[in-house]
């Protein structure tokens, strides 16, 4: 059993510098931990301190919890140094198998093996990723979505070597780390959000390449049809609202022989020149070339409106 209980976790070490590892990071710092960040190389800082500082701005508007704050953040490149106060590890380096079976062979021998070592792996399993960890009992996935300090699921399973213990111990500490965990039933490549988001990227790839609606088309559709709905319920609960009295009986009964006719394609166009370049130059022209922050920015101002109306809620 894990000693420590989840809600007097203290010190937090993030692995990791990119956009998910620097987002957990500021998520951990907005709810009143003390955070480290490991980094492969110093020449990460500073893209790094924009990122959290970026953050820092949705957060605020959000609401800080009492005592959170910029200077409880710290960074180092020795991951001895990183971990050596660590009370919970989120790790996010690169998808690289062989990168993260290093690291999580490392962590096993230095880090204390009371200390739960969690994932943002957005496809690999933690059965392959634990195979080299002299302690894989306390490993666990933990796959956000991006960005981490404003989105608040977080995709939850263990490898085969995972206790189940790690999994409740976790999945608790999400919860009081303000987080929304989901714990899966079993390892499956993409867990269930991405598969879903995956499938909606397949038609939207079939279309482009079929020649049968635009980037911008596809976005619009999405953006005013039912985006709206899914930041207040998910596609099984619309269903059963669209249903009226009847619920979802009613659309199965209704709209179940739909199923069969071919509008779904699931396997993936091939991704040739001539495709790729049709969705690189839409979206440049559907976004009037603004930058990278800018279009941050919108995104992260409406997510920052769509928690506080569901807070409200």
């Amino acid at each position: 059993m894990l000693n420590q209980k989840p809600e007097d976790v203290r010190h937090i070490t993030c692995i990791g510098a990119g956009p998910i590892g620097g987002g957990w990071a500021a998520h951990y710092l907005a709810q009143g931990y003390l955070v480290t960040s490991y980094l492969h190389d110093a020449s990460e800082h500073k893209a790094l301190m924009r990122l959290i500082e970026n953050a820092w701005v949705s957060l605020e508007e959000i609401g800080l919890v009492d005592g959170a704050s910029l200077d409880n953040f710290s960074w180092t490149t020795d991951l001895a140094k990183a971990t050596e106060k660590a009370e919970f590890i989120q790790e996010s380096i690169p998808e690289i198998l062989e990168l993260k079976q290093t690291l999580y062979q490392k962590l096993g021998e230095i880090v204390d093996p009371q200390v739960v070592i969690a994932s943002s792996t957005s496809g690999l399993s933690m059965t392959d990723i634990q195979v080299n960890c002299a302690t894989p009992k306390r490993t666990v996935v933990a796959h956000p979505f991006n960005p981490p300090y404003l989105l608040p699921l977080v995709e939850m399973i263990g490898g085969e070597r995972t206790a189940p213990e790690t999994l409740a111990w976790t999945e608790q500490f999400y919860k009081i780390a303000g987080k929304s965990p989901l714990v899966m039933k079993k390892e499956v490549p993409g867990f269930i959000a991405t598969r879903l988001q995956e499938a909606i990227w397949r038609e939207a790839l079939h279309m482009v390449a079929n020649g049968e609606a635009t980037v911008e088309q596809i976005d619009q559709a999405v953006v005013n049809g039912p985006g709206p709905r899914w930041a207040l319920m998910g596609p099984c609960e619309i269903f059963h609202v669209g249903g009226g009295e009847g619920g979802m009986a009613y659309c199965l009964d209704q709209f179940g022989p739909a199923l069969k006719l071919p509008w779904t394609r699931l396997i993936a166009p091939e991704l040739t020149d001539e495709l790729r370049n049709a969705m690189v130059d839409g979206c440049v022209e559907m976004t009037q070339g603004k930058d990278f922050a800018t279009l941050s920015r919108k995104m992260n101002d409406g997510l920052v409106e769509i928690a506080k109306m569901k807070r409200q809620k």
